[in-house]
């Protein structure tokens, strides 16, 4: 099995630095020109199915990646946004900051992140993404298949967390995966390995999220 995981393209939360979680933000128009720009390095991939986060904006980054290739598309409520409860909608960028001090630990200790009220834990993502993914290496019907996996930034480092089998200290690994980047695995008796990570097939500058 090959699994492509790709994250969403930009939307306009995005690029206003607004913590989107499980708010059902749509792409801009450059989140869909990175699709779009997705879809064209991906194009020669003979995808068999698709699993995407049940939030829009992963949902319309599928679809433009898959262009009109005839492939299921499944919604998984397990590989969509962390949960981040009142903290949705506010800015984390550092000039515009508009959190409690103590949020700076989502970046940097989340193993020690505080959950606000109607939130996740990292501990709570890495589980649920967890799930998901020992479900999709079993499935033996899949075993040489092609997949995409369209999803979110806090949810895939938690996917790929799993994937490495590191701590929640190192949740983040190489950080927050820039907009339609993609991350190439193979999997094989169950057993997973990253071959490409947080590769681009566009040319346009996207810069950090946190910035």
């Amino acid at each position: 099995m090959k699994i492509y995981f790709v994250r969403h393209g930009e939307t306009d939360w995005n690029k206003a630095r607004r913590i989107q979680g499980q708010v059902d933000i749509p792409l801009n128009e450059f989140g869909r020109h990175l699709a779009e720009e997705t879809a064209k390095g991906l194009a020669e991939v003979p995808f068999d199915i698709c699993y995407t986060s049940p939030l829009d904006r992963a949902v319309e980054t599928a679809r433009i990646i898959l262009g009109d290739r005839a492939v299921p598309v499944i919604k998984d409520a397990r590989i969509k946004e962390m949960a981040f409860g009142e903290y949705e909608g506010k800015c984390c960028s550092k000039k515009g900051w508009e959190l409690p001090r103590e949020f700076q630990r989502f970046f940097d200790d989340p193993e020690h992140y505080i959950v606000p009220d109607a939130g996740e834990g990292f501990a709570d993502v890495k589980k649920r993404t967890g799930e998901f993914l020992e479900e999709l290496f079993q499935r033996q019907e899949l075993k040489d298949a092609s997949v995409l996996v369209t999803t979110h930034g806090a949810a895939l480092a938690g996917i790929l967390n799993n994937i490495k089998g590191r701590p929640l200290c190192d949740y983040w690994g190489v950080g927050v995966h820039k907009n339609c980047a993609v991350t190439e695995v193979e999997v094989s008796d169950s057993r997973a390995r990253i071959i490409a990570e947080n590769v681009v097939y566009y040319n346009d500058e996207v810069a950090p999220w946190e910035e």
